[in-house]
């Protein structure tokens, strides 16, 4: 392998975190596991902990996510915290900038604003998001740019200002699940985050097309690329596999359009899912990475060298808070043993 290549004990690791709602337990629960789980993550190493902007879904509790945030933020004190991300198209962009620039004032250097295109919900909320749906996607440049323009340097000339928000150094992401927002990323010269955890297809494709249109910019002079895909890690393989049946199930639901809470593992998932749905859920979970030590670290460095990606952002659908924690903490010291 030659020495360019990208190395798992040299790669970024962060947390994506839906916020699950479990089966038997509060939504309160969710908020402080999320918490517990980032002061963890911040403990182990991690660089940044991301909340993803769901709707209308009884399973997921992070739609608020900019108050989620400064409830992260304020319970830790170095990981970065930000949004993985913010649904553009349900906000005006000004009301983003003055929420984010708020953030970035009370937890300064430790902000990340991660904006996406899509919905993160079904048409129907999306019109009681946002009232009128004309246009939402297309806009999304125009926006993100709007966006920029309401953070950056004070202008003495601008009718509307966001206050807090402009003059704040806050980096912004573009994320995407597809190569529009990867060649949106490249022209603007800003990161890119590709969900591999739900959406596997667009990937290497995704990449090709945000490294070859990569013009430098202030934020950024060079291509920096992070994927999210799913680990479910536990001491052995067997117990591993037990654990991820809850992400099976999770996604079982996503596919049928049954968004239920986060269900505990079972022992077998035959008597829940059919040939096709099987076979529909094992492609979009493509990019996970399930077992002991040994075969995270193995799955995880063959994920490298086929992206070459810069950093690995992870989500573990796990049911047990305790098991949820422990997955991330294996992680982190498989990537130190292998630095040795």
């Amino acid at each position: 392998m030659s020495s360019n290549k990208k190395q798992l004990a040299d790669t970024a690791l962060s947390v994506l975190d839906l916020v699950p709602v479990l089966a038997g337990k509060t939504i309160h629960d969710s908020f402080t596991n999320s918490l517990n789980l980032a002061q963890q993550a911040e403990q182990f190493g991690y660089k940044r902990y991301w909340l993803a902007e769901h709707h209308n879904m009884a399973g997921i509790a992070s739609s608020a996510t900019s108050v989620l945030i400064g409830f992260i933020a304020g319970g830790t004190s170095t990981i970065r915290v930000g949004s993985g991300g913010i649904m553009l198209p349900n906000h005006a962009p000004l009301v983003v900038a003055e929420q984010f620039g708020t953030l970035e004032a009370l937890y300064p250097g430790r902000i990340d604003l991660g904006l996406g295109r899509a919905p993160g919900s079904d048409q129907l909320t999306a019109m009681a998001l946002r009232r009128d749906l004309r246009g939402a996607g297309e806009d999304f440049p125009e926006n993100v740019q709007e966006l920029r323009n309401y953070l950056g340097p004070h202008d003495p000339t601008a009718r509307v200002r966001a206050v807090p928000g402009e003059g704040s150094d806050i980096p912004v992401w573009i994320l995407g699940s597809s190569t529009f927002g990867a060649q949106l990323a490249g022209i603007l010269g800003l990161p890119y985050a590709f969900a591999s955890h739900f959406a596997p297809t667009s990937l290497h494709a995704a990449l090709k097309v945000y490294r070859d249109s990569f013009q430098p910019s202030e934020q950024l002079q060079e291509p920096y690329a992070m994927a999210c895909v799913n680990v479910v890690a536990a001491d052995t393989d067997e117990e591993a596999q037990h654990l991820a049946t809850t992400l099976y199930l999770s996604f079982l639901n996503v596919i049928r359009g049954t968004p239920n809470k986060m269900s505990p593992p079972v022992e077998s998932l035959d008597e829940h899912w059919d040939a096709n749905e099987r076979y529909a859920v094992q492609q979009m979970l493509r990019y996970s990475f399930i077992g002991g030590p040994a075969t995270i670290e193995q799955g995880l460095q063959s994920f490298l060298d086929e992206t070459q990606v810069d950093e690995l952002m992870v989500t573990s659908h796990i049911y047990d808070h305790a098991a949820r924690v422990h997955s991330y903490k294996l992680l982190s010291e498989i990537t130190k043993a292998v630095a040795k």
